[in-house]
């Protein structure tokens, strides 16, 4: 198997050994235990058996599985976990609600859109490799990527907190309107649990750190995203300060090992 498989075979068989000892309840236990064991077996299956082009484009599968099935982990907040959080945001940003009120209201709706559009960055990124001829980085590019993302939503197995917009009272912006569309967007589509570090800031600065030496034009693009989505998890209260600059932190040293192991060819 490529090393990004090996990444997701550890990671659903983590998670559903997981459920065995943490305290989700029998429903949950079985259906987590069942997901993982099923997506293990799925990955090895596909990292032998199948061809090179749906080995390429399986984590993206594998990541959006790994994110929902991440999020039945969640029982209940850690009190202390969440107050380490916001008094975190509270110390570098004042009131967080009303830090940003007094934005351009262009900047506020380019980081929300930037923000809603994040998950197109990852097969984003690699369509850009195969589309100049560099798609035998596949294994380089997605080691990089599930590992960002599978780093980012494991620890919700062990530690929980709600999002900030699950917490605060809204934020004081000066136009609402698109905030309060993505807000909902947020609500009905997502785990509704905060994941530390923030796989949003970790995926998309893998996603550029990834293409930097393939691609160092496009990468310089993916990188001014990356900083706007973790501006935007902010601003959005979509993810703490804390859990931005540990999503950042986590990517740099994947990209650090990935760097080491998997050379450019």
């Amino acid at each position: 198997m490529r090393s990004s498989e090996v990444v997701a075979f550890v990671y659903f068989l983590v998670l559903a050994a997981a459920s065995l000892v943490r305290p989700v309840g029998a429903a949950r236990r079985a259906q987590i235990a069942a997901i993982g064991i099923v997506m293990a077996a799925a990955v090895f299956a596909i990292g032998y058996r199948a061809p090179a082009a749906v080995r390429d484009w399986a984590p993206c599968v594998y990541i959006l599985v790994g994110y929902f099935l991440s999020g039945r982990f969640f029982v209940r907040p850690s009190a202390a976990f969440e107050a380490w959080l916001a008094a975190w945001d509270r110390r570098v940003l004042g009131d967080p609600t009303r830090r940003f009120e007094r934005w351009p209201r262009p900047l506020l709706a380019y980081l929300e859109v930037v923000y809603l559009g994040c998950f197109l960055l990852v097969p984003a990124g690699f369509a850009l490799l195969a589309a100049t001829g560099r798609a035998a980085l596949a294994d380089r590019y997605w080691t990089m990527l599930v590992a960002a993302e599978f780093g980012s939503f494991a620890p919700l197995a062990f530690v929980q907190a709600r999002p900030p917009w699950l917490v605060e009272r809204p934020p004081s912006l000066p136009d609402r309107g698109l905030h309060d569309v993505a807000a909902a967007l947020v609500s009905r589509f997502t785990i509704r649990a905060n994941t530390f570090p923030s796989g949003h800031v970790a995926g998309s600065l893998a996603v550029a750190l990834a293409l930097a030496a393939a691609a160092p034009a496009a990468a310089a693009l993916f990188f001014a995203l990356a900083l706007s989505i973790g501006v935007a998890c902010i601003v959005g209260r979509y993810h703490y300060v804390v859990d931005v600059v540990a999503g950042a932190a986590l990517a740099l040293a994947i990209w650090a090992v990935v760097s080491f192991t998997h050379p450019n060819v």
